[in-house]
């Protein structure tokens, strides 16, 4: 069975296909529609053959369907009959949980995405449950997002952001009692130091999240490997 990964963005829209190596991309941006997206993607891909499709949105998805429309991208989202419009199954999640997904290395996992605003999900024994942190109010009437997210980053400066993102990763890892924590997003890159148990994740990981969504080998960790290789996705992590 080959995956195609799609991983739509707020400026770049990535895919994948199985046993590739090398994503391709096209921009996003205000102005794309789903349908846009759809036929950008099929523009793409007219050299790549494939079975069914994984995509990460960014936003709420609740039973496979965006419930949200995206912040940064045009309206027409909510609604919208991909499976037909690519005519192949699919299976949609929110872009972070996604992401969160291909980080996983068993235990109890909480993946938090610092990137324009705050992504974040929970894997626990294999079972992935998607959340929604970001507008929780943190403090002085704002929220985890105003401090952590790029509005914070620009409001208070690197060195405040990092000392803020260092204090709401360790209350969020004890609150959920995470066994350990992984940092995604294009912000993540920012930080000097790591708190305990908390390691940076990999933009890679979105794309074996995607495999992994239409496959049950991941929930062995002894198998995780097999998935890698399968679909050219490699564990820098491990230093493969």
């Amino acid at each position: 069975m080959k995956i195609l990964v799609i991983d739509v963005g707020g400026t770049n829209v990535k895919l994948l296909l199985t046993g590739k190596r090398e994503p391709r991309r096209f921009a996003s941006g205000s102005k794309m529609t789903a349908g846009g997206m759809v036929d950008a993607v099929k523009g793409a891909t007219t050299d790549w053959t494939y079975d069914v499709i994984a995509m990460g949105y960014p936003g709420p998805v609740s039973n496979g369907r965006p419930v949200v429309e995206p912040k940064n991208l045009a309206k027409g989202w909510v609604g919208f009959n991909f499976p037909k419009a690519f005519g192949r199954p699919m299976k949609i999640i929110n872009d972070a949980a996604m992401q969160a997904l291909g980080s996983y290395e068993g235990g109890r996992m909480l993946f938090l995405g610092l990137g324009t605003g705050l992504g974040s999900a929970l894997i626990t024994d294999g079972v992935l449950v998607p959340l929604e942190l970001a507008h929780l109010l943190y403090r002085k009437g704002h929220t985890y997002e105003d401090y952590v997210g790029l509005r914070g980053l620009k409001r208070y400066g690197k060195n405040k952001w990092r000392r803020y993102v260092a204090d709401v990763v360790t209350a969020l890892r004890n609150a959920f009692q995470a066994d350990y924590v992984v940092l995604g997003g294009g912000n993540a890159k920012r930080l000097k130091r790591l708190p305990e148990r908390v390691r940076l994740g990999d933009n890679q990981h979105a794309f074996l999240g995607g495999f992994r969504l239409w496959e049950e080998a991941w929930k062995d960790e002894r198998s995780a490997c097999v998935v890698r290789k399968e679909h050219g996705v490699l564990n820098r992590d491990a230093g493969q």
